[in-house]
């Protein structure tokens, strides 16, 4: 299995063809807690062409403080941390998802966001695991999941280079990961993708390379993704865009996701120089050539201002007054988002306990180097 080798110890089904592209129908919570909706979202996107099905398991705690406030997102601006509380399902519901997924012969992925969610999945016995970009830096969650030796599919929104490494040195096994090129907004625009970096970081970090794809448009990025030597498409899936999901409004409808599907295989069986010709005749070379980029890694402008934000840090569970010592039940690595301050990295934590708080640090503030 050429592309999907890092999938090798799974049962031979219809994901694990030689030079077949993976076709990722990310479904996420868009099925609101409610599994007669999962199962018509899994049957959909099924019709539809993808391979693989996956899900996230949302515990509000392990991804944002209750002070979060609202969070801007495709469907308007909500209380994300309520919604969150919403969407949180026993690991019973996951069990019943993927015993429906694996029956149609598709691979069930699913995300975790913390190490609660992650040690329940690891209990389902999946065949691999998704990282999602905003945990990219959440080192106690990379090292639990490190520890499972199962592959990985590890998203790279909203980083720099040095992110990357860091995250991919915690997994000594490169043959286990496949890294998803990404950018973190919704919808993400298509001038941004610099798609050439498919082949870079593939050839620095030595690891398989796919995409996470949060664009419009069904076929332009996917394809062109295809022709730079993505072995993975992961796009959001819905019924339709005006369904409640939190991710619906960028999402694609089942006609959206098998046109993308049908230009994936047709992108597969043309190869990359008659693939990019036809996109150039068809759209233009200066629009294609903009989307390809020049391969090198940086915070695409519409990710800027979420760095340190979207992704993880250090944040008080309490107000932790001046003179206090800090314990681990005090503090998480969670989103910041808008309205809170940032903190320290979450590779710090362990450096943190046992310190005396210097300032009063409000509950859920980030908690900074010179608080303590």
């Amino acid at each position: 299995m050429k592309n999907l080798n890092f999938l090798s110890n799974s049962p031979d089904t219809q994901y694990l063809q030689d030079d077949k592209v993976l076709i990722i129908a990310e479904l996420g919570t868009s099925h609101g807690a409610d599994l007669v909706k999962a199962a018509e979202l899994i049957d959909a996107a099924a019709e539809a062409g993808a391979d693989c099905i996956k899900f996230q398991i949302v515990y509000a705690h392990e991804i944002l403080h209750s002070n979060t406030g609202e969070v801007q997102l495709p469907g308007g601006k909500i209380r994300l941390y309520d919604r969150f509380k919403e969407l949180e399902c026993p690991p019973d519901f996951y069990a019943k998802l993927k015993e429906k997924v694996e029956k149609k012969g598709l691979l069930f992925l699913c995300t975790p966001f913390g190490i609660q969610s992650a040690r329940e999945l690891r209990a389902l016995k999946p065949k691999c695991i998704k990282i999602a970009s905003p945990e990219l830096n959440y080192t106690a969650l990379l090292e639990e999941i490190a520890s499972y030796k199962l592959p990985v599919f590890l998203s790279s929104g909203v980083s720099r280079l040095s992110d990357i490494e860091t995250a991919l040195d915690i997994f000594p096994n490169k043959n286990l990961i496949s890294l998803l090129h990404c950018i973190t907004a919704y919808p993400a625009p298509e001038e941004e993708f610099n798609l050439s970096l498919i082949k870079t970081l593939g050839a620095v970090f030595g690891v398989k390379m796919g995409l996470s794809d949060h664009s419009l448009d069904p076929v332009l990025v996917p394809a062109l993704a295809v022709s730079q030597g993505a072995i993975a498409i992961e796009k959001h899936f819905c019924l339709s865009r005006s369904d409640p999901g939190l991710d619906d409004p960028i999402a694609l409808p089942p006609e959206d996701f098998a046109l993308m599907a049908r230009a994936i295989r047709l992108a597969e069986k043309e190869g990359p120089e008659l693939t990019l010709e036809a996109f150039i005749k068809e759209r233009g070379r200066e629009r294609v050539e903009k989307i390809l980029g020049d391969g090198v890694k940086r915070l695409s402008p519409s990710e800027k201002d979420n760095y340190t934000r979207t992704n993880r840090s250090i944040h008080a569970l309490r107000e932790i007054k001046a003179g206090e010592t800090i314990t681990p039940d005090m503090i998480a690595c969670l989103r910041t988002e808008k309205i809170l301050r940032p903190g320290l990295s979450p590779s710090l934590e362990k450096s943190l306990i046992g310190r005396i708080a210097k300032n009063t640090i409000p509950d859920g503030e980030g908690i900074r180097w010179e608080d303590v």
